[in-house]
């Protein structure tokens, strides 16, 4: 069998199933968004090994005017490239009506640089959102000048990090004294001249990361000023080397400070529990989110958080390597978790791919948490070894069932899950203010693919915005909670999850039928307290800290 042929079979199996439906419906409608961008990972043939794990993305609004734009990272030319106009990462503003104008050269963000891993917010608490990108070499922080235009500061803000191998990124307030701190995860130690082909049975393949020595992750604390100091070894980050990908930072023992998760791969993954003041101890193994059920380290790629089960308690989403489940860590609320994935549902389809990026997230608002998973191999000819997975692949969507068990209704739930490519990072927001959560997936080596939530169910939502006075203007690592009638929720505001990513700074709430909240509590970084009550479904709320009321977004 040709490898054409098996990756036509593996994607087209999902086709002749579609007639059947699915509370949740995806229609794919990248076609009509006038996207044009086409990601690259400037691979030679030579099998350098940051090709396989390229890259992120960002949806955030970075000029205020109610619409989630979109930024794309891209690879640039290695070793061995043909030369050519070399490609840069790509910034589209939202014009409504899932419409999309490139704006990457006025915006000033036309750089060719390696990206890998990407996180936004506003750094500074000047009103709008600034970006971190972390590559492959120097990374990047623009500060969004607030014109519609970013301006490159890695230089001042001290940030740059040259020469390493970038991952996931994270910007939080890790001692809540109201300016954002920057997370920033390495993969390994990488030169060129490190780098030897692999040959597996006659076929040419990329290293294993185990090959390569892992790296310590770094952790800059913000000054307050435009700058930046890099206490890695201080606050223990630096300690501790990893082969980090994705990272999510979040209150996982509810004690009120910024706690961090990352997904390492071929290895044990790294939980950073913070004492109040910026120091961490890890202690994933204690915690239960070292490992998986059977004490196995996965080659883990993505990771984000949400309350599947609704009892007031972050749990975790892990997605892993081909052979491996994706794992779901319930949060057992006595700081520890457990691998819960095979009794919920929540690993079903996962196991004969590479998964990357995931979401926690609620798409056909009945007020629980679905999951989406990304994926495609990394290995670019894996069909010529393994006839049980393919190089391009369709991703997933498991249904949360209310019941505390997941099901898998990709093969139900519209043309946008028969989409079938190599996808890595996963984006989720609610892009046409609609009032439910739309799909932007970054495929490698292709264009990306937008998916339009089309699900009629006739529940109601709510979206809020936080906006901090005291603690940092974005509202970063603030808990809300919202009572509806006997549904109870709970988010967090992150900057940085999934792989490798950036989405969700506006929180999206799914109500069912209920069409009022009776109460928003709102817990700021820092300790404060806001709540509102008896607020209308259907709705964009703007709380601003100190307020005893939202305003709705235009």
């Amino acid at each position: 069998m040709t490898d054409g042929l098996l990756t036509a079979i593996v994607c087209l199996g999902l086709a002749s199933s579609l007639a059947a439906q699915s509370p949740i419906r995806f229609r794919d409608v990248t076609a009509q968004t006038g996207i044009a961008f086409r990601h690259t990972d400037g691979g030679s043939g030579r099998y350098w090994i940051v090709e396989t794990v390229s890259a992120g993305l960002a949806l955030f609004d970075y000029d205020h005017d109610g619409l989630i734009d979109l930024f794309f990272l891209n690879g640039a030319p290695l070793p061995g490239a043909k030369a050519g106009p070399p490609p840069t990462h790509a910034l589209y503003r939202n014009q409504g009506g899932l419409r999309f104008a490139d704006v990457t050269r006025p915006a000033g963000l036309n750089k060719s640089t390696y990206g890998l891993g990407v996180a936004a917010a506003d750094y500074d608490n000047d009103g709008d959102a600034d970006l971190y990108l972390n590559n492959f070499g120097q990374n990047l922080l623009f500060r969004n000048n607030g014109d519609g235009t970013f301006a490159d500061v890695t230089g001042k803000s001290g940030t740059a990090r040259g020469g390493k191998v970038g991952a996931g990124a994270c910007f939080l307030d890790v001692e809540n004294d109201g300016d954002l701190d920057l997370y920033v995860a390495n993969y390994l130690k990488f030169s060129y001249q490190g780098h030897a082909p692999v040959m597996v049975r006659g076929v040419p393949m990329y290293r294993t990361p185990s090959a390569y020595a892992p790296e310590p992750a770094n952790l800059f604390r913000n000054n307050g000023d435009g700058t930046f100091t890099d206490v890695s070894e201080e606050s223990g980050v630096g300690r501790h080397a990893g082969w980090g990908m994705g990272a999510v930072s979040a209150d996982y023992d509810n004690d009120g400070d910024a706690d961090l998760f990352v997904a390492n791969d071929v290895a044990e993954n790294f939980l950073f529990r913070n004492d109040g003041t910026g120091r961490f101890e890890e202690a994933a193994l204690a915690a239960g989110f070292a490992f998986d059920l059977h004490g196995n380290a996965q080659g883990s790629m993505g990771v984000d958080c949400g309350d599947y089960d609704n009892d007031g308690w972050l749990d975790f989403y892990q997605t892993s390597y081909q052979g491996q489940h994706a794992i779901l860590y319930k949060n057992l609320g006595n700081g520890a978790v457990e691998d819960v994935s095979f009794r919920t549902g929540a690993a079903a389809g996962t196991i004969p791919h590479v998964t990357w990026g995931c979401a926690l997230a609620d798409f056909d608002n009945d007020g629980h948490r679905d999951i989406f998973v990304a994926c495609g191999h990394l290995q670019v000819n894996i069909e010529r070894l393994d006839d049980r997975t393919s190089y391009k692949a369709r991703n997933l969507l498991l249904r949360n069932t209310g019941k505390g068990t997941f099901v898998d209704v990709s093969r139900e739930a519209g043309d946008g899950l028969a989409v079938c490519e190599s996808s890595r990072g996963a984006a989720f927001d609610d892009l046409d203010n609609d009032g439910d959560l739309d799909v932007v997936v970054l495929n490698s080596r292709a264009p990306p693919t937008i998916l339009r939530n089309d699900s009629q169910t006739g529940n109601h939502w709510l979206q809020v915005e936080l906006r901090g006075v005291k603690a940092n203007r974005d509202g970063v690592g603030a808990r809300v909670a919202v009572v509806a009638g006997d549904l109870r929720l709970v988010d967090e505001v992150h900057s940085g999850r999934g792989y490798q990513s950036h989405y969700g700074t506006r929180l999206h709430f799914g109500l069912g039928k209920r069409p009022r909240v009776e109460r928003i509590e709102v817990r700021w970084p820092g300790g404060g307290t806001d709540l509102l009550d008896q607020v209308a479904a259907d709705r964009r709320l703007v709380v601003v800290e100190g307020s005893t009321r939202g305003e709705s977004a235009r």
